[in-house]
This record gives structure tokens, C-alpha cells and sequence, in this order.
């Protein structure tokens, strides 16, 4: 509970911490809805989602950056100058390549919008449900690997695990601008009302016996991916229809949450086409 406390008080530092910028004494909240480095901020531009804002850095006029503020113009979009010590203060990652848009919060879609999707596209639901990720560049990692394989939409939980903001958008590299991702207050009960629909649930575990290059990835399929370190809950497991494991032939008997995600996500495309 302290350190929950903690964690909480920073996030409010940072959504209350302010700059201030040049001769009109501009004050610009940094906060958590943020998108910075220049391929992510161009993705950005091209997917049509609002933008409040473009800060970039004085005297980077060269290469893409006259690509973003060509854009940003051409939509009316209102662009601002910042001396590259202001630019590092609102930085809220350390690779922001002189170019912040400010957005507003990240507009979550529903489970329905993810069904709706495959849907539109005339193709059986492919879904990747996320246990408790917690770590912000795991879930930028899944996101940008769940959009080039196909995926029609990612679900994640409110509580306990981590939530879209500018890291994961730059860990993504735009990904997320283009894959419905929702948060639902019960994973448990959202495999179930998957199931409804007619979606088999594969779960991972290293526990279980079948690798899961022997186990059909066809049809309408939602992939559940546990936590770091502790894997999927309980209930989340025993919820599933069946499980599957990557074979391990090192000492390390375990994998990033994204890397295994990556491989059988993959095998299922791999069967699926």
C-alpha cells in the first residue's frame, strides 16, 4: 500500500509539474498523454486522432521534422517552438528526437468495437488478452506485434497492470493509433462473454504439456498472455479452453512477457493463412 501511495503521488507530480516557455511565459502541463519521437508523432498525424498540440525543438527544421510541421499545418494543427533544455524537462521519455504532440487521453475502445472489427474486416476474431502486464514497454512491445500480425484488438485490465501513455506509444511505434485496444474491469468475465461469441480461449503456461506448435491456432481465437514473473491468475487459467508452453532448452526456464507473446501469436498467423 506505501508504495502504491508513492507511485500514485509521482504520477500527480508529473501531471502538475509545469514549464515555462520563452518571452509570453507559456505554461505547458506535462502530462501523461503525451506522444514523442518523431516517427511515433508522424504515425500520429496520419492515423487522424485529435492533437492539441506539436511542441518542437528550436532550430530542428531538417529531415522528417519538415515532414511533421508540413502536416500539422496542412490540419490546422497549432505548433510550438521550445529550447531543447525546455523540450528535456516536458520529455517524458529520453528519445523524444526534439518533437512532443500533446493528445488527448487515450480513447479506449470496448470488446464489442474489437468484435466489430474482424467483422469489418470479413475475418474470425483474433484477439490477445494481457494478464497483468505491468511493464509499460512490454505492453508497447505486444501492441506493435499484435497490429503487424493481424490482431483485430488487445484487452488489458483497469487494475493492476499498465495502461497506454506516451512510453508504450513510442515502444509501439504508432501501433497503438492503429489497434483497438480495451480495459475491462474483469478479465475472467470477459473470456467468458468471448466464449459466447464463439471464441476459443488458448492460455500460456509452462505448466501444461503441449507446445504450441501442436495445438490448432485456427479459427475465432483469443490468446492470453499472464504477467511478468507470475504468469496468468488462477481463475484466468482455469477459465481457459486449453494451454500451451514454449519449449525451454537453456538454464533460463523463462521468457519476456513480449517475446513470448511475439512467438505465438505468430504460429497462430503462421496456421491461419
Amino acid at each position: 500500500m506505501k508504495n502504491e501511495r508513492l507511485n500514485q503521488k509521482k504520477l500527480s507530480n508529473i501531471r502538475e509539474k509545469k514549464v515555462t516557455s520563452g518571452k509570453c511565459k507559456e505554461e505547458i502541463s506535462i502530462n501523461l498523454d503525451q506522444v514523442e519521437g518523431r516517427n511515433s508523432v508522424i504515425e500520429l498525424l496520419e492515423s487522424g486522432r485529435d492533437i492539441n498540440k506539436i511542441y518542437v525543438q528550436a532550430g530542428e527544421k531538417h529531415g522528417s521534422i519538415n515532414k511533421i510541421m508540413a502536416m500539422a499545418r496542412e490540419k490546422k494543427i497549432l505548433i510550438s517552438e521550445l529550447s531543447k533544455e525546455k523540450i528535456n524537462q516536458m520529455a517524458q521519455t529520453e528519445n523524444h528526437q526534439g518533437v512532443i504532440a500533446v493528445v488527448p487521453p487515450f480513447n479506449y475502445a470496448t470488446v464489442e468495437d474489437i468484435l466489430f472489427e474482424a467483422s469489418t474486416r470479413q475475418e474470425e476474431p483474433f484477439v490477445v488478452i494481457l494478464d497483468g502486464i505491468e511493464d509499460i514497454h512490454n505492453l508497447g512491445s505486444i501492441i506493435r506485434t499484435a497490429e503487424t500480425a493481424g490482431v483485430h484488438g488487445i484487452i488489458i485490465p483497469k487494475r493492476r497492470a499498465a495502461s497506454v501513455n506516451a512510453t508504450v506509444n513510442k515502444v509501439s511505434a504508432g501501433a497503438v493509433e492503429h489497434i483497438k485496444v480495451a480495459r475491462v474491469n474483469n478479465i475472467v468475465e470477459t473470456m467468458k462473454y468471448l466464449k459466447e461469441k464463439g471464441l476459443w480461449i488458448c492460455g500460456t503456461d509452462m505448466d501444461t504439456k503441449t507446445y504450441y506448435y501442436n495445438q490448432e491456432l485456427k479459427g475465432p481465437l483469443a490468446i492470453v498472455i499472464g504477467s511478468e514473473g507470475f504468469g496468468m491468475s488462477r481463475l484466468v487459467k482455469e477459465n481457459c479452453d486449453f494451454l500451451v508452453k514454449i519449449p525451454m532448452k537453456g538454464k533460463i526456464t523463462s521468457l519476456n512477457a513480449s517475446v513470448s507473446a511475439g512467438i505465438v501469436i505468430y504460429e497462430a498467423v503462421k496456421q491461419r493463412n
